[in-house]
């Protein structure tokens, strides 16, 4: 009998309630996670949406974000909007601190503001389809390293990418009934736990 992974979602701010629970249906056991501790254990982590800026103010202030850090350079880990800028190995718009561990570059809030936010259907390397993407303020991913794969595009920007055990979006798959995204980031933990 298989056993499933045990998934945490960064619980700070963002809807990680809804991470949590499409991971939970298709069949993750999931954890929220409020502090250090709460990693302990995990296969995985999501860093959902929310500001950039105000996770790093909580994450500081509660001496998490050295926890956090050394999770992120060793686990699997998907960063959705704020979570990939916080993945990001350069941030501008303005500049930022972050992990570093994602060989992209990213400009914040680079689609407007919040009443620019637009649901779009887009083309993508995923089987089935073009995929349903809900922007919200979202980063702009202006540069690709090498080793990273880009998954979709939005006007030709990267918009959902891969690199090994980290996966990031700059959309909110979680908003969305299309649970492929989730389902790939699975996919990339149990096959990191058998590497």
């Amino acid at each position: 009998m298989k056993i499933a992974p045990s998934i945490g979602v960064l619980a700070l701010q963002g809807a990680f309630d809804v991470h949590a629970k499409r991971l939970a249906e298709l069949g993750a056991e999931t954890c929220l996670v409020r502090k250090p501790a709460d990693l302990d254990g995990l296969d995985g982590l999501v860093i959902p949406g929310g500001e950039s800026s105000a996770f790093l103010w909580h994450l500081e202030r509660a001496n998490f974000y050295e926890a956090l850090e050394a999770f992120v350079t060793t686990k699997p880990v998907f960063g959705t909007c704020a979570g990939c800028i916080l993945l990001a190995k350069e941030v501008s718009n303005p500049p930022q601190r972050s992990f570093g561990v994602f060989d992209i570059s990213v400009e914040r809030n680079a689609y407007g503001r919040q009443n620019d936010s637009v649901i779009l259907h887009a083309e993508t390397s995923l089987a089935g389809g073009d995929m349903e993407m809900v922007f919200i303020r979202a980063p702009r991913v202006t540069r690709t390293g090498d080793g990273v794969e880009v998954l979709a595009k939005r006007n030709g920007d990267p918009v959902l990418l891969r690199q090994g055990r980290l996966l990031a979006a700059t959309f909110h798959p979680e908003l969305s009934e299309d649970r492929r995204v989730h389902d790939l980031f699975l996919k990339i933990v149990q096959q990191t736990a058998v590497d």
